[in-house]
């Protein structure tokens, strides 16, 4: 149905004020994103259209200015905004978590990190550099992959190690394939850097698998 031939009550704006954002569905929330439709769709007929090609939330959180723009009726215009969107949804929930939070357990750098790594389509491996109080100094993106794979060196994570004075690390990196079972490479990688902190005098608290949940190779027993 055209934006245009839905009541006004029903109108995704309106119901956004009046309700609230949390009421409307994710069609009505990328409809109001987009702004606009295209060639006499109207913008709820075209963000329909974009969740059904993509498939799913999580298609879009991933999905390239380019890969959207394709989309009929959304173009390079709309495609950046929708990426700007999400972005911001990203930084404003990392904000809302604080710079500074300190690492007690496996759970607390899942829900750092979780929402972020869990959409990636490519492996992403991330450092969390810590403190002499395991609180959060940075956290850097020191390799990304292909779909399949990520090589990562020890030197491009205890390089920013040294340089921001870490007093320990969790090493962080997601499977896009969604299972966290630790492969033989993640076992092998997880001891290779243990030994490598051991003689600089950086601890290796853990090394966190992301996926559709998550695993500690620490808990596992590899550390």
């Amino acid at each position: 149905m055209k934006i245009n031939l839905i009541s006004t009550a029903e109108r995704p704006r309106e119901r956004l004020q009046t309700l609230g954002p949390e009421v409307l569905s994710l069609t009505e929330l990328v409809a109001i994103v987009i702004g606009t439709g295209s060639n006499g769709r109207g913008a709820y007929e075209v963000a329909n259209d974009l969740l059904n090609e993509l498939g799913s939330v999580r298609s879009l959180a991933v999905a390239s200015v380019e890969k959207l723009a394709k989309v009929k009726g959304v173009g390079l215009a709309k495609a950046c905004r929708l990426r700007a969107a999400i972005e911001l949804g990203k930084r404003v929930l990392k904000a809302g978590r604080g710079e500074r939070t300190v690492i007690r357990c496996p759970e607390d750098v899942a829900d750092l990190v979780m929402d972020d790594m869990k959409h990636l389509d490519r492996e992403h491996f991330r450092v969390l550099l810590l403190d002499s109080k395991n609180a959060v100094i940075s956290i850097e993106t020191v390799s990304i992959g292909t779909v399949d794979a990520s090589l990562v060196h020890p030197r491009e994570v205890l390089k920013p190690a040294l340089e921001k004075s870490a007093s320990a690390i969790v090493l962080v990196h997601n499977h896009p394939t969604g299972c966290v079972k630790p492969s033989r490479e993640d076992i092998q990688l997880t001891k290779r850097f243990a030994r490598c902190c051991e003689i600089i005098g950086i601890d290796m608290l853990d090394h966190i698998i992301v996926g559709d949940g998550y695993r500690s190779l620490k808990e596992a027993g590899y550390l």
